[in-house]
């Protein structure tokens, strides 16, 4: 029976600790931590936590018997807070973004090597039936090596979205709609299609003048086989419709889910390719449901991770990946310059200090309320089958 803990009692932390409510056999919440003591113990009263404790200060936590700590704290604590937990002999499942910086990213791998302890990354996406699908149509390579990727990774959040105290800065929160949006799909995109070597971005803030940060971002990948890709990050979109579009040379595959495969007539015009279009249906209709989805599906992958010895789908490298994509949109839309991959630990734009006296701030942020009203939120894409 694996002891868990919950730092952060904010409206994500009922995502971890509905999915750990999955499964009684194999895990009990005897911790739940927050800065504000009665939102941890409102937690645990709220789904009737027997034997939990509440703790103002993490700090706490470390010298108790616990195996796997759920992080859902601001990005800005992210680095600290997993680093002390990892060398105290815990097991950490951190919300994304994984940190604030490149620097912070590399001093979390690190620990989690010497500690040999799990360090794993939330990008629920993934475990998700369709990403699931789409990724194996993609290694599948029925549809033919990608040529072009269309990443639009639409929200709506009203104006006062950012009254919250630690959204909207670069200083607590890390970014905008980038970085604790669009890191969604952007990590999906990266593991469809690994890693690009340049690209050229821009970031406006168009309709939250209480944010430093951009509301609204555009970026044009290069790879190194010559194919590109675009991602629109975005928090304006009324609708949210979201998708990920995958271009190969033989076929055309996206989620929501859409299949097209064309051939060539004599004179270059395309016809249906109906016979690679079933092969590839066929294929995506025989592929199995997951049998856990979004967060409960990984923190199960975690947990399966600590009892068989396995290695987890999303880890640190996977999460550091993820937060240098965003970090070169960043770099891109405020210098104007075309960004190389990789980021050099002497690049400015490395350290959390130097991302925050770099980037272009949008607005001053003047209004700040300490809480929320407890309402329901979206965690991960709208994508359906």
């Amino acid at each position: 029976m694996l002891k868990i803990a919950i730092i952060g009692a904010g409206s994500i932390s009922n995502a971890h600790i509905q999915a750990f409510l999955q499964f009684p056999e194999r895990c009990q919440i005897i911790a739940v931590s927050d800065i504000y003591l009665d939102k941890a113990q409102n937690r645990i009263d709220q789904y009737q936590l027997s034997g939990a404790t509440a703790y103002q200060d993490y700090k706490e936590l470390l010298a108790q018997d616990i195996d796997l700590v759920s992080v859902c704290t601001p990005p800005y604590t992210h680095s600290e807070i997993t680093v002390a937990l990892l060398q105290s002999g815990k097991h950490v499942l951190v919300e994304k973004p994984m940190a604030s910086s490149l620097q912070e990213c590399d001093e979390m791998n690190k620990v989690a090597l010497e500690s040999g302890k799990i360090l794993s990354v939330v990008a629920q996406n993934r475990f998700k039936t369709p990403m699931m699908k789409l990724k194996s149509i993609v290694d599948s390579g029925l549809i033919g090596p990608i040529v072009h990727a269309q990443v639009d990774s639409f929200w709506w959040r009203g104006h006062c979205y950012y009254d919250l105290w630690w959204r909207g800065t670069w200083e607590k929160e890390g970014g905008g709609c980038t970085l604790n949006h669009a890191v969604h799909h952007i990590d999906a995109f990266l593991w469809m299609m690994d890693r690009p070597t340049e690209l050229q971005a821009f970031m406006s803030n168009t309709s939250h003048d209480n944010a430093e940060v951009e509301d609204l971002s555009i970026a044009v990948l290069k790879f190194p086989n010559g194919s590109m890709a675009q991602i629109t990050s975005s928090v304006v979109h009324h609708g949210e419709d979201q998708q990920l579009i995958f271009q190969g040379k033989a076929a055309r595959i996206s989620a929501p889910w859409k299949l097209v495969a064309s051939s060539s007539m004599a004179n270059g015009f395309p016809e249906p390719n109906i016979e690679l279009a079933s092969q590839i249906q066929e294929l995506y209709d025989g592929l199995p449901e997951v049998q856990y989805e979004g967060h409960t599906g990984q923190i199960d992958d975690v947990m399966t991770a600590i009892e068989a010895s396995t290695p987890v789908l999303i880890d640190g490298i996977s999460g550091r990946n993820t937060l240098e994509l965003i970090i070169g949109i960043y770099k891109s839309a405020t210098t104007g310059e075309k960004v190389i991959f990789p980021l050099q630990p002497d690049d400015p734009y490395y350290t959390r200090e130097g991302i925050q006296s770099n980037v272009t701030h949008f607005y001053e942020k003047n209004t700040s309320v300490e809480n929320f009203q407890d309402l329901a939120i979206t965690t991960g894409s709208n994508l359906s089958n």
